[in-house]
C-alpha cells in the first residue's frame, strides 16, 4: 500500500468520524427532542379534535371545501395528511421513531457519562484544588478522624486516600435521568407497539344477535393474532335510563362472551366508562341506536323491518322506515320516531301526518289494523386491542420514580489534611442553602472540638 493511499483512507476514515460524532451530537440535543416532543403532542391534539376512522362522507359533509375550517381545513387536507388516522400515520410513527433515537443518543452519550462521573472517586491533593469550589473553608485540625465521623453522621459515604477524603450522598439522584430516559423509551416502544399489533373496530349490533369482530377500521400488521376467530359475543339486552325529564342518563348492554360451541365463557354488563375486557379485547359502550321495529297488520305474523337513521342535518337524531300495508306493497305508511320510548309518528301514503302513538298500540289506516309492537333498539361499540398498554403503563410509573429520583439533590465533599491544616470544600446540584449549611455546620462543629493528635 502507498504512502497516498494509506493517507486517503486515513482521510476517509477520519472524515466519517467527524461526521458521525457530529450527527449524534445534532441528534442527543436536548433543543431538538424539546422540538419533537411539542411536534408530537400537536399531532396528538389534532387526532383529538378531528374526528378518527370515519367514513369519507363524513369528512365530506363536516369539513367541506366552503368554507373551509380555520380558512384551511377541508376534508382533501384530512385525508391527504392521514388526519383521520393520526396515531397510525407513517409521519407520526417517524416522529416517535426519531423521538426514542434522540433520547438513546442523549442516554448513552450525557446522561450515562454524567452518572459515571459521579461514581468516581476524586481526591484533591493540593489546596488550590479547593479555590474553584463555590462553598470551601479550612480550620485548624490534626486528624481526619472527626471529620469521617461528622461525614458519615450526616449520611455521607465517605473514601479515604492517605491524608485526602472525598464523600458523597444522593447518588440516585444520579440514576433519576436515566430512568426518565428509559421510561420515555418504554412508552414510546408501548405506543408503536400498539400502532402496529392493535386494531380498532366499530359495530351496530342489535338487542339479541350474535356477532363476529369483523367491522375493523384500523389493524396494524401483526394484529391477526388479537382478532377473536374462536369467540364470538352475544348482546343479551341494551336499554336506557332516562332522567325524569326525558334526558338519556345512561345507557347499557348486557354482553356475553361465547365460544364456537356456544357455551357463555363471560358475561358483564358494560357502560360508559366500565368496558368489557377478554382475552386482550376491550368493548367500550359508544353510541347507541334503533335497528329495526316489530309490527303486525291486521291479525297477520309479527315481522321485522330495518329502521335507518334520518339525515337531520345535525338537529337530532331520527330513524324512519316504510311499513307496507298491501301483500303487493303497493300502499303503505311511513313511520318516524327519535327514541325508545317516545312517541311513533306515522305518516301516510301521502305523506300527510296521520297519527303518534306509542309501542304497543294500533291504528287504523289504509284499511287495516296496524300494531306497533316494540322498538329494536341496537348498541353501539367500540372494539380495541392494544398490546402495548401494559408497556405504556409501566413507563409511566417508571417516570414518576424517575422524577422523583431526579430531585434528589446529589452533594459531594472533598477534604484534605496538611499538617495542622484541614481544607474542607463542597459542592452539590440542588438545594444549595440546605447543603450550605449542613457544610458550615460541619465546619462550625469541628471548630468546636479539641482534637488531639
Amino acid at each position: 500500500m502507498s504512502v497516498s493511499d494509506l493517507y486517503q483512507k486515513t482521510y476517509v476514515f477520519l472524515f466519517f468520524k467527524q461526521t458521525w460524532q457530529q450527527t449524534i451530537k445534532i441528534v442527543a440535543d436536548l433543543r431538538l427532542a424539546i422540538v419533537l416532543i411539542l411536534v408530537i403532542a400537536l399531532s396528538s391534539i389534532s387526532g383529538t379534535l378531528i374526528e378518527q376512522g370515519e367514513s369519507l362522507s363524513f369528512y365530506q359533509e363536516n369539513y367541506p371545501q366552503e368554507p373551509a375550517l380555520f380558512g384551511f381545513l377541508t376534508w382533501n387536507i384530512i385525508l391527504i395528511l392521514g388526519l383521520n388516522h393520526v396515531y397510525s400515520t407513517w409521519w407520526f410513527l417517524a416522529l416517535l421513531v426519531f423521538l426514542g433515537t434522540s433520547l438513546v443518543a442523549c442516554t448513552f452519550t450525557r446522561q450515562f457519562s454524567a452518572f459515571k462521573a459521579a461514581r468516581n472517586w476524586n481526591f484533591y491533593q493540593q489546596p488550590r484544588q479547593f479555590q474553584k469550589l463555590v462553598l470551601s473553608g479550612d480550620i485548624d485540625n490534626k486528624s481526619l478522624t472527626n471529620v469521617v465521623y461528622l461525614l458519615r453522621k450526616r449520611g455521607y459515604k465517605v473514601f479515604q486516600n492517605e491524608n485526602s477524603l472525598y464523600a458523597r450522598k444522593g447518588i440516585v439522584g444520579k440514576i433519576g435521568p436515566v430512568i426518565v430516559h428509559a421510561a420515555m423509551l418504554i412508552i414510546l416502544g408501548g405506543a408503536v407497539w400498539g400502532i402496529f399489533a392493535g386494531f380498532f373496530a366499530q359495530e351496530m349490533i342489535a338487542s339479541g344477535s350474535i356477532f363476529e369482530v369483523k367491522n375493523i377500521l384500523e389493524a396494524g400488521p401483526f394484529s391477526k393474532r388479537l382478532i377473536p376467530t374462536d369467540w364470538s359475543v352475544k348482546v343479551n339486552k341494551f336499554w336506557i335510563d332516562y332522567t325524569p325529564n326525558g334526558d338519556i342518563k345512561q345507557f347499557y348492554s348486557d354482553l356475553s362472551i361465547v365460544n364456537n360451541q356456544g357455551e357463555e365463557l363471560k358475561r358483564k354488563t358494560i357502560f360508559v366508562n366500565k368496558p368489557l375486557r377478554y382475552d386482550g379485547v376491550t368493548f367500550y359502550q359508544a353510541s347507541w341506536g334503533i335497528a329495526g321495529v316489530k309490527v303486525q297488520v291486521d291479525k297477520g305474523p309479527i315481522f321485522k323491518i330495518p329502521i335507518v337513521p334520518l339525515n337531520t342535518q345535525g338537529q337530532g337524531k331520527i330513524w324512519g322506515t316504510w311499513i307496507p300495508t298491501k301483500p303487493d306493497l303497493s300502499e303503505g305508511i311511513s313511520l318516524l320516531t327519535k327514541d325508545l320510548q317516545g312517541t311513533v309518528i306515522i305518516y301516510d301514503k301521502n305523506g300527510n301526518l296521520y297519527s303518534a302513538i306509542r309501542p304497543g298500540m294500533t291504528v287504523n289506516i289504509n284499511g287495516v289494523t296496524l300494531k306497533v309492537c316494540e322498538l329494536i333498539a341496537s348498541t353501539g361499540l367500540q372494539i380495541k386491542a392494544d398490546p402495548g398498554i401494559p408497556l405504556v403503563y409501566t413507563g409511566f410509573g417508571l417516570l414518576m420514580l424517575g422524577v422523583i429520583m431526579s430531585y434528589i439533590s446529589h452533594s459531594q465533599v472533598w477534604v484534605l489534611q496538611q499538617e495542622n491544616r484541614c481544607y474542607i470544600g463542597g459542592k452539590t446540584n440542588r438545594a444549595h442553602v440546605s447543603f450550605e449549611k449542613e457544610l458550615v455546620g460541619i465546619l462550625d462543629e469541628l471548630k468546636s472540638q479539641k482534637i488531639e493528635s
